[in-house]
């Protein structure tokens, strides 16, 4: 039975631009992108918060093998990279092997055929030899019940799904959560509304992030001399790595980033009581830190208010907390993040369905996420996860793990085609499971298991969402396939 199309790519954000780029860039162009938008972009089409920016410098931010002389900022905007986005689509050709609004809703393993059976919602169904997944570990908005929360008179909304319609200014504003987003639209907003109450749960540690607009001789240099431009990407990259340690086993670096973080906040937060209530009492990186010029500057505004007072439920006129107070609001934001760790946001996207009838989804809801690098998942050949299990990262560009999954899964794909027709390649369990002791092992050591609560660790205390070495470790582990790894098994007939 012939496939109908060679590989299978499942979402059109960064990781799979990133799989269609490099595949026409190597000469294999049988290939389709499904995608359940109207629009490539993953995050960045879905995120139009005020604004909304990457923390990673945008030329960094990027496909090594696409690069951009044209980035306004150090870091950009979510409008820029969307349009870096939809420029390489247009550079490369991509339109035409996207079909839009086609949510795939279940991929079977074909045993017999050696292939994978895609179906989306509208029933479309169709064959591949190899399924790469890259639907990304974060796109389903966190929206926390509150008690109370339909008897508001007010707007709701969460901050991935802004409503651009209502208009903020003059407006009673009450933004909870402080997490990335809210770091982001506490300053946007702050200067257009008449109050505005930050709801904290717990503080977040703030570094500035000093973006600013290239010089037009910098431009010009990005443009005309690609060696600069590398050297700029190089000099970040290594920059992140070597601050990356205070996260991965350095205590000294991470005694300095403490002491910068903290001074940091005594230097720009005017008020005493305030500056003590936005310095977190963790270890810096236990949960992800944050990058801002503008945020903690926000508090010395006279119409923002930090509330640190826990939320008893919404009311009518806004806000009531466990002290008795009520805030007032015309408006509620839910800046509070997005559904991830539990079972792993990619099994819950769509229904896998491998060997003797595995169901991936119950399966990581029994066990917990786990695969091969991040990559490949015992019992369910030829699938591919691009930023699978402990592939997440808090210090550098998660571009880069892309493209070094890409160099895995590409050898991979060239060892398969050396193999019989009916043969294939499945993961062994005990190289899974080895791989796995060892990941969580190693991240005993780093600042991730200093003993905070984040979304980085599922209820049972595994980590199964960061990689806990430096990224160019990473590089170097999935430079090519390790044979070593897997089973050759032959089709039932």
């Amino acid at each position: 039975m012939n496939t109908d199309y060679q590989i299978g790519i499942v979402g059109a954000g960064f990781g799979g631009l990133a799989t269609a780029i490099k595949l026409q860039h190597v000469g294999k162009n049988s290939f389709i992108i499904f995608e359940r938008a109207s629009e490539v972009g993953g995050t960045w089409r879905d995120n139009t918060y005020p604004g909304c920016a990457c923390d990673v410098p945008s030329h960094l931010y990027s496909f090594s093998f696409e690069p951009n002389s044209n980035w306004s900022r150090s870091y950009s905007g979510q409008g820029e990279i969307l349009n870096y986005l939809k420029e390489c689509v247009q550079k490369n050709d991509l339109k035409k092997k996207i079909r839009f609004g086609s949510e795939i809703k279940a991929a079977e393993f074909d045993e017999k055929n050696v292939l994978w059976k895609l179906t989306d919602q509208n029933g479309y169904s169709c064959t591949v030899k190899y399924l790469i997944s890259a639907t990304g570990p974060l796109n389903r908005p966190n929206k926390p019940s509150f008690k109370g929360i339909d008897s508001f008179k007010g707007k709701i909304f969460h901050s991935a799904e802004w409503d651009h319609s209502y208009d903020l200014s003059s407006k009673k504003v009450a933004v909870i959560g402080t997490g990335a987003s809210a770091v982001q639209i506490v300053p946007s907003i702050a200067p257009l509304v008449s109050s505005l109450h930050v709801i904290q749960r717990s503080a977040a540690w703030v570094l500035p992030r000093r973006d600013r607009y290239f010089s037009s001789i910098e431009k010009i240099l990005f443009r005309h001399f690609p060696a600069f431009r590398l050297l700029y990407r190089e000099f970040y990259y290594w920059l992140n790595e070597f601050f990356g340690r205070q996260f991965v086993g350095s205590k000294f670096m991470n005694k300095v980033a403490t002491m910068l973080g903290k001074k940091h906040i005594k230097n720009v937060v005017k008020d005493p009581e305030t500056a003590r209530k936005l310095t977190p009492d963790y270890t810096i990186g236990c949960k992800r830190v944050l990058v801002s010029d503008d945020y903690l500057p926000a508090f010395n505004r006279n119409n923002v208010r930090l509330v640190t007072d826990t939320i008893e439920e919404i009311v009518e006129e806004g806000l009531r907390l466990v002290s008795g107070t009520t805030i007032s609001a015309d408006a509620l934001i839910f800046s509070t993040g997005f559904i991830a760790a539990e079972v792993g946001d990619m099994a819950m996207m769509y229904r896998f369905i491998g060997l003797n009838n595995r169901n991936l989804l119950q399966e990581w809801t029994e066990t917990g996420p786990s695969a091969y690098k991040g990559i490949t998942i015992s019992g369910y050949p030829n699938l591919f996860l691009i930023l699978g299990p402990n592939t997440g990262l808090g210090h550098n560009s998660v571009v880069h793990m892309m493209e070094s999954q890409l160099n895995y899964i590409f050898d991979f794909i060239d060892q398969s085609e050396k193999l019989g027709k009916k043969q294939f390649y499945d993961t062994k369990p005990s190289a899974q499971e080895h791989y796995n002791a060892q990941i969580q092992e190693e991240l005993k050591h780093t600042v991730w298991a200093s003993g905070c609560k984040s979304w980085y660790v599922d209820s049972s205390g595994r980590n199964t969402t960061l990689w806990p070495k430096l990224t160019v470790s990473y590089r170097k582990e999935t430079r090519l396939m390790d044979l070593n790894a897997y089973d050759i098994k032959e089709s039932k007939e």
